[in-house]
């Protein structure tokens, strides 16, 4: 089994949403494939992920840096035992050659478009979902019942409006979502509050919902909605602060009673290890985000979950950031707490295909070879650009 090509093309992310820092409407996203000398019906065998959403496309680093170091190792060095199929941990290795410690940011999430890339086609050339791959790799039985699922939406729109976010939140609810999560720090507090209030109200209780600030506070304005945000029973309160400042998220958790959200942008084991000494988090409480897409991919992402076990969280807590095929794979491979999903924006990358059914607050992957990136329609134009190119 060998590498036969690495591609990736920038792909915009459409739709003119906004949190309370960053307008998506200039966003890109690397959609990546690596090409086997496998075929099935005739057709390669490929491999294909992405590096998450919410950051850039690394299209610089992965043609320059990532695609040559990985084509130039020895092909047999990058096998499993069995010669049979790539070896993620590997693959891993290779795309970080050269590179000092530290400095977790965007190459972070150009080594894990690649190393995702491997599970699905790995997972392609046993001919089953990804999930099943996954599951079988750390010796668990494979889930067939899915993950529990919350929508993530509310977000600032142009002539942005209460009764815009209740449409939103209903159209989630028809779509069989019965959680959710809105941003704040976007308009004044007591506008943030009135809009809390309407999710609740349709949502039927506070500890279906949660918020998320995306970093913006400082201490003061973070306890400020601490305050008014104790009112209620929510689910959690994510990213108060700088996902960075540990100091702002240990002083909250001494002060807010609710859970506290947090780890998205953390990319790597280090960082992790990092939130664990001094943020203060609490195990019996607060939720861990790490997203394996942002972060190096699966293999540090296993790495990442012994390490918070260590420190007495369950898989239970931790609940990727990313609302996308990738980490339902994920998540339902290693029985993790649950999945985002974005079914009204981030596409062609957000929300999940027609064939993986939501019902009840839950989510399963369809039966696809892989991560099932093919069924989605509105990745189909961007997968048949980069494959047939």
């Amino acid at each position: 089994m060998r590498i036969t090509a690495v591609r990736e093309i920038a792909v915009n992310l459409q739709g003119n949403v906004a949190n309370s820092v960053v307008d998506f409407s200039h966003h890109t996203v690397s959609l990546v494939a690596i090409i086997s000398d496998q075929f099935r019906a005739g057709k390669p065998v490929i491999g294909l992920a992405f590096n998450s959403i919410g950051r850039f496309a690394q299209s610089g680093i992965l043609h320059e840096r990532m695609f040559p170091r990985l084509l130039a190792k020895p092909p047999e060095q990058l096998l499993n035992a069995d010669q049979t199929t790539l070896d993620p941990a590997q693959v891993a290795t290779a795309l970080m050659r050269d590179e000092k410690p530290g400095g977790h940011g965007d190459r972070a999430g150009a080594a894990a478009a690649l190393e995702l890339a491997v599970w699905d086609l790995n997972a392609k050339l046993h001919d089953v979902p990804a999930y099943v791959q996954i599951a079988d790799s750390v010796g668990q039985p494979p889930n067939q019942n899915g993950a529990p699922v919350y929508a993530a939406g509310g977000y600032y729109y142009p002539n942005d409006s209460q009764a815009r976010l209740k449409e939103e939140i209903q159209t989630y609810q028809t779509l069989g979502y019965d959680s959710f999560k809105i941003k704040i720090g976007g308009v004044s507090l007591n506008e943030d509050m009135q809009r809390l209030q309407a999710v609740i109200d349709l949502a039927g209780a506070a500890e279906k919902v949660a918020v998320d600030a995306n970093g913006r506070f400082d201490l003061r304005t973070a306890q400020a909605y601490a305050a008014a945000l104790s009112e209620h029973n929510l689910r959690w309160y994510e990213e108060p602060g700088d996902p960075l400042d540990y100091a702002l998220t240990a002083d909250l958790t001494q002060d807010y009673g609710g859970a506290i959200a947090t780890g998205e942008n953390l990319f790597s084991l280090q960082d992790s290890q990092n939130l664990m000494r001094y943020a203060g988090l609490r195990p019996e409480k607060d939720v861990l985000q790490m997203d394996p897409g942002l972060s190096y991919g699966l293999t540090e992402y296993l790495r990442i979950i012994k390490l918070v076990q260590s420190y007495g969280f369950q898989p239970a807590q931790m609940i990727p950031h990313g609302g996308h095929l990738i980490n339902l794979h994920i998540v339902t491979a290693l029985g993790l707490g649950g999945c985002e999903a974005y079914p009204g924006v981030f596409q062609p990358f957000g929300g999940y295909a027609p064939q993986c059914t939501v019902a009840d607050g839950r989510v399963k992957p369809s039966d696809a070879p892989g991560f099932g990136l093919e069924q989605k329609p509105e990745l189909a134009p961007y997968i048949k650009q980069l494959t047939e190119s």
